[in-house]
């Protein structure tokens, strides 16, 4: 017996769920539109890429789970009536908090508003456009586990198919209604008596929201040196994160100054366009081969088709990111199949020995992000591409003046020297309990429980956030996790009507001890690079591998937090 056939009038709200490859998949389409035409509330949640009965798959799979939990809360829903609130406000719409978004909505919570400072969804996809942008994560795996997409081209996919997946998720679940472009959160404001954030924007707009989300990142701000007469120079000078497209470099003289990971993807484009490139170096990366390939029709269709290879093909790559995690403690011994194929690949590609010695690196591998490519090192064995290792001492009208005195002529000078990731909020200023500050309580370091919470700011909660970067592995993985982790958190608030949720400074202090102390015996004290502040402090980088995330932060742990209820008596959370 079906409903379809049945009369639907005065049935009770439905919620119903199905899969983008359930056999029946139509029949549920027709009775959404036939139960919307009887006037009953209906709520079709759609799993995309899955089959009839997926939801007897829970425990093994995590869609599974999150449509147990979906339909349970609309049960209580509609059991208990329909609590407001709690109003969530996410900043960023990138892989954060998109994947938040879609955390949240599964759960049948619609009261969010993501604000985004660029026109487009995307984050950090949708600004860093400039030539050879590309993830250097199998594709995937950098994909969220929920949104698989069957058809990407090639392993490691670039800029434009990052995005374009991004701005299909939010168009096809309804996101972009919740998203306010051209917003970029200038402060917040947490208000004790209300128990709520007030946000302001750039523009002067003010907006409030029980739960206040941070999902900005690491990698937002462009980070350029201060150096002597920049003022001066007479050509076109910009961040590769901010690409000039207006400029034609064509038979130009080019200096790029870093050699990062945006770096050594632009430098094989630019050794093709510029008539005379010049690559500042202060220190050698390890870069190591890609194993780069495409993914033919016929396997695409098998990915569609036949979900489980797929699955098996994301779990093969994500084993194989994992294990190298491992290489970044106490012992760099996972490590070695990259080191060896960096030098082979190093003696293969560039046969001047003069060249080679000045690509090697000098620090133990991993000490710095290790970076992937196979047409970089070749780009220096053309003769309009020359490699500079004297440092740089001041920029002058007609170009970079290193050290020695020589001035080396450019008519664009492009900075490779990647973002302030220390600076996780900045320049956005937030105000917690009593008028706390978060610059003064990090003014030792930047800090927070599993890289999301901070004492004195309840309700408050970071994505990407301190110590979360993966040295290896997709940091999408920890942002799932994360998501989940926040919506216990909304959850709990919501069946208290309300309240603040709040770590306990001492949680907070005894996770800051563990990261510490296991960050001493990591690979990342051994040079100079990004994740190490001025104090030695590494306040960046999570020290395991994302396994261990994903199973430390799958439940929120009520221990470590304290609740205010609407009434504003603390209480433990239940």
């Amino acid at each position: 017996i079906s409903p379809l056939f049945g009369d639907l009038e005065g049935l009770p709200p439905i919620h119903m769920q199905s899969a983008e490859e359930d056999t029946i998949l139509s029949d549920a389409v027709r009775l959404e539109a036939r139960a919307r035409e009887a006037g009953v509330a209906i709520e079709h949640r759609r799993q995309g890429h899955l089959w009839h009965d997926f939801q007897s798959q829970a425990g093994l799979i995590g869609a599974a789970d999150e449509a147990i939990d979906a339909a349970g809360e609309a049960i209580s829903r509609c059991w208990h009536g329909s609590a407001e609130g709690p109003r969530v406000a996410i900043i960023g719409s990138g892989f954060g908090g998109i994947a938040l978004a879609l955390r949240l909505q599964r759960a049948g919570i619609e009261e969010f508003t993501i604000f985004e400072r660029g026109t487009e969804v995307g984050g950090t996809w949708s600004v860093n456009t400039y030539p050879g942008a590309a993830c250097d994560i199998p594709a995937h795996v950098y994909s969220l586990a929920n949104e698989p997409n069957p058809d990407w081209s090639r392993a490691y996919v670039g800029q434009e198919e990052i995005h374009a997946y991004l701005k299909g998720i939010a168009e096809r679940h309804g996101l972009l209604s919740h998203i306010r472009f051209g917003a970029e959160i200038a402060r917040a404001d947490f208000d004790e008596g209300a128990g709520l954030w007030r946000v302001e924007t750039m523009m002067g707009e003010t907006h409030e929201a029980e739960v206040l989300v941070s999902a900005c990142g690491q990698l937002s701000r462009p980070s350029v040196p201060a150096i002597a007469g920049m003022e001066s120079f007479g050509g076109a000078m910009f961040h590769s994160a901010e690409w000039a497209h207006d400029v034609d470099l064509t038979g130009k003289r080019v200096a790029v100054i870093g050699t990062g990971a945006s770096a050594i993807q632009l430098v094989p484009e630019l050794a093709e366009l510029a008539g005379d490139l010049r690559v500042f170096q202060r220190s050698a990366p390890y870069v190591v081969p890609r194993m780069e390939f495409s993914y033919p029709a016929p396997v695409r269709w098998a990915f569609r088709k036949v979900p489980a290879l797929r699955r098996l093909h994301r779990l093969f790559l994500w084993s194989v990111i994992e294990f190298f995690g491992l290489g970044f403690g106490r012992s760099q011994a996972p490590l070695w199949p990259l080191k060896r194929g960096h030098r082979k690949q190093l003696a293969e590609q560039v046969p001047d020995g003069a060249l080679r010695e000045a690509l090697s690196p000098k620090d133990e591998i991993g000490c710095k992000r290790v970076l992937i490519s196979n047409d970089y090192y070749p780009s220096f064995n053309r003769p309009n591409v020359e490699l500079e290792t004297t440092l740089i001492r001041e920029i002058g009208e007609g170009g970079v003046v290193t050290i020695d005195g020589t001035e080396h002529p450019a008519d664009a000078i492009i900075w490779g020297t990647g973002f302030k990731a220390n600076e996780f909020l900045t320049p956005m200023r937030l105000f917690g309990r009593g008028g706390l500050e978060l610059n003064e309580a990090w003014s030792e370091g930047a800090r927070a429980y599993f890289g999301m919470t901070i004492a004195d700011f309840p309700n408050l909660f970071l994505m990407y956030g301190p110590n979360t970067n993966q040295a290896s592995g997709s940091i999408i993985h920890v942002l799932e996790s994360q998501a989940n982790y926040i919506l216990d958190a909304v959850q709990a608030l919501r069946r208290r009507g309300g309240g603040t949720i709040e770590l306990r400074p001492e949680a907070g202090e005894e996770f800051e001890r563990e990261m510490q102390s296991r960050l001493a015996d990591s690979v990342w004290t051994g040079c100079q690079n990004w994740y190490v502040d001025e104090r030695g402090r590494n306040s960046n980088n999570w020290p395991g591998i994302s396994s261990e995330y994903r199973r430390r932060t799958r439940r929120l742990d009520p221990a470590h937090y304290v609740v205010t209820s609407p009434a504003r008596v603390r209480e433990p959370v239940a």
